[in-house]
């Protein structure tokens, strides 16, 4: 675990808003001269604490598509059976995010494809894979509620 203190918690929050923001914008936002804030920055990145940049896309804007959450179950609870399945995801460009869950379900995956016949086509490519997954449970998605953003005042001890 990183120590993070109350300056570079800030300039989280600032980057998790606006990625694009310029440094010189970024050092005023938390109260730094220009050169300390980079600084910060660099080593925040050099830490792994921030692992990369991106920009968020409106889909609905780009085409057709349909996002949906997939509950699954592999069948053989072993070290290497959830080693394949993990190395497998790599190869679907459609599984955007997955994690391991303790509890009923062994992973969520959130998968975005062009429409339901394009996910079916995808599951059954993945059962037909033999990597382990043995049932599925589809969660279609109707409308986006609440982006996912990093939880930072959670994680600064703010309430």
């Amino acid at each position: 675990m990183v120590a993070l203190d109350p300056t570079d918690l800030a300039i989280l929050k600032v980057l998790a808003r606006d990625g694009r923001i310029t440094k010189a914008a970024l050092a005023d936002a938390v109260g730094l001269s220009p050169t300390p804030c980079w600084n910060r920055l660099k080593r925040l990145e050099k830490l792994g604490v921030i692992d990369g940049y991106g920009a968020r896309f409106d889909l609905r804007k780009l085409g057709p598509s349909v996002t949906v959450f997939v509950a699954v179950e592999i069948a053989d609870h072993t070290a290497a059976s959830f080693r394949i399945f993990e190395d497998a995801l790599s190869r679907y460009d459609e599984i955007t995010a997955c994690w391991a869950l303790g509890g009923g379900y062994d992973y969520l995956m959130q998968v975005v494809t062009r429409d339901i016949d394009a996910y079916q086509r995808l599951m059954d490519v993945m059962l037909d894979a033999r990597i382990g997954l043995s049932r599925y449970f589809t969660y279609i998605v109707t409308k986006p509620v609440k982006g996912a953003g990093p939880p930072l005042g959670l994680i600064a001890g703010e309430e």
